[in-house]
């Protein structure tokens, strides 16, 4: 049974569409789900929301192949280069998993979330880079430097929606890579 689209307030973004592959109106994707063998089943409804360029509306997923590591998707209602041309930039939401379902973060649950080390405020979550082997929290500090942090059990022992913190326990130096040496620019 298709999904549904959501509202913007109870989903998840899922996808970027990227340039158009072929002539049948097929897309790349650039992934934000860890599952995208199940987000993007054929029949499945998707919200497309403009970000840049793009279109605003439903897409209904027609077919998900793989062409190496890139994730080709084609929608029922676009059916040649041109209009997935019109797609590029569109960016591709869907319903929450359920809860229970997965235990991971959403980079939309994570962001503007104080980062604290040993009770001390030291930043703020400012993104989540999804990688292959492991994702990566991205943390302005309060000095203005950027870190990013394995967000790893090991480093990262909690998350804490409700009262806005991310617990860190960084190895020495994790947090100041980035810093300029005193007396450096």
């Amino acid at each position: 049974m298709p999904e549904s689209s959501t509202s913007q307030q109870d989903s998840v973004r899922v996808a970027r569409i990227g340039k158009p592959h072929g002539i049948r109106g097929d897309v790349t994707v650039q992934l934000f789900t860890d599952d995208p063998e199940s987000r993007f089943v054929p029949g499945t409804v998707l919200e497309g929301r403009r970000a840049s360029g793009g279109r605003d509306g439903d897409l209904t997923v027609v077919r998900a192949r793989w062409n190496k590591d890139i994730l080709l998707l084609a929608f029922e209602e676009v059916t040649d280069r041109n209009g997935a041309e019109e797609l590029r930039g569109t960016e591709l939401y869907a319903a929450p998993d359920e809860p229970g379902e997965d235990e991971g973060w959403y980079e939309d649950d994570l962001l503007g979330l104080a980062v604290v080390v040993d009770g001390a405020r030291v930043g703020t979550v400012t993104g989540l880079v999804t990688g292959e082997v492991q994702d990566l929290l991205q943390v302005e500090l309060e000095s203005g430097a950027e870190a990013l942090v394995p967000f790893v059990e090991e480093i990262v022992p909690e998350v804490d929606v409700e009262a806005g913190t991310v617990t860190l326990d960084p190895p020495p130096g994790l947090l100041t890579l980035n810093e300029p040496e005193p007396g450096q620019p």
